[in-house]
């Protein structure tokens, strides 16, 4: 008998995960089949932890509109966020709010050539993106799950490429553009991206509030999906953003 308790507890353990899973599945298809556009913003830091010089985990929150569907807290380690941010590894799970049912999952390994790999509930493989080796402008491949290019991202360039142009997003001295910085997605094929070059999408880091510019470093992005992304794309990009919050802005507020 013995050996039939340990069959059914095995069998029941095996559908609950399986539910989770499937719960996760529906929910992330649920949320970003009809999204265009998905608000990303850091909670702000504990004043506690900033006065001790501790580099506290990131935590995320995920809007569409005004409706916030997910959150989440990376897992990484103290002492490799505070010694060496640019190669820390961690891992963020993205939750739904109130099923907290996993939406999507970035892992990003220590490694001297930064990237990072997604996956959708149950560790399913959604895609990875990549540093390519670069000398003024920081470019990236995002690829999907059979290692095919999806897009290409690089923050707007002028002088035929050769530096990142801070006025694309406004002009920062009218402050039109202050604080912002983007980074465009082009597609796959596309030979030119320099420029006044057409892109399908873009992952916006927009300008804090006096208040949380003073006492915190949370940052806040603005995600604009292709309009022929998949659930599964978007998915990617969502985690794309996170992975350069911590590849560009951390490392920035860590040295600030």
């Amino acid at each position: 008998m013995g050996w039939m308790k340990e069959s059914h507890e095995g069998t029941c353990n095996f559908l609950m995960q399986n539910q989770t899973m499937d719960r996760g599945t529906d929910a992330m298809k649920a949320h970003l089949s009809g999204c265009d556009k998905m608000d990303i913003r850091q909670t702000r830091r504990g004043w506690c932890q900033e006065m001790l010089g501790c580099e506290a985990k990131t935590e995320f929150r995920y809007f569409i509109g005004d409706q916030q569907i997910a959150h989440s807290l990376d897992d990484a380690s103290c002492c490799c966020r505070f010694f060496c941010p640019l190669i820390s590894p961690f891992v963020t799970v993205v939750k739904e709010v109130n099923t907290e049912a996993e939406l999507l999952t970035v892992k990003r390994p220590c490694a001297c050539a930064p990237g990072a790999s997604s996956f959708s509930s149950g560790g399913v493989p959604l895609g990875s993106i990549k540093e390519n080796c670069y000398y003024c402008v920081p470019q990236y491949k995002i690829r999907d799950d059979q290692g095919k290019d999806v897009y290409t991202v690089h923050p707007p360039t002028c002088c035929g490429g050769c530096c990142v142009n801070c006025c694309a997003e406004g002009n920062p001295c009218t402050r039109k553009g202050c604080c912002k910085a983007s980074f465009r997605m082009y597609a796959p094929g596309q030979s030119n991206t320099n420029g006044d070059a057409p892109y399908v999408g873009q992952i916006l880091k927009k300008p804090k509030s006096a208040m949380v510019e003073i006492f915190t470093d949370a940052d806040a992005f603005e995600v604009a999906f292709p309009n022929d992304a998949s659930v599964e794309q978007k998915a990617l990009l969502v985690g794309t953003a996170i992975f350069l919050n911590a590849n560009h802005f951390e490392e920035n507020a860590n040295s600030g």
